[in-house]
């Protein structure tokens, strides 16, 4: 059964809404959704990679071991972008926090 663009959207606001208020499981399931194309998401490996590191830093083991594993298919600059992102993602969400 095909996921609708709208369906699609509401799954990625929704986990990200979870991910900012501090869940793990969110953070990893985030980067599955990107590594797999999971409900029609189109593949991102950079946006994957920061939701497994933003998970591996949070704690979790499969985060460290799924972000090992696209690292092998990405590039050095892919992998720098993906840091970027998730230390920008990091402050913003403290910013929130801290607020």
């Amino acid at each position: 059964m095909a996921i609708s663009q709208k369906a699609q959207e509401f799954l990625i606001r929704s986990r990200i809404a979870d991910a900012e208020r501090g869940d793990v499981d969110a953070l990893f399931e985030l980067g599955i959704t990107y590594s797999t194309g999971r409900g029609g998401i189109c593949v991102d490996l950079v946006e994957a990679h920061k939701w497994f590191n933003l998970a591996a830093l949070s704690g979790s083991t499969r985060g460290q071991e799924c972000r090992a594993e696209i690292a092998l298919e990405m590039t050095a600059r892919e992998i720098a972008d993906a840091q970027r992102q998730a230390r920008a993602w990091l402050g913003m969400t403290q910013q929130r926090w801290a607020a």
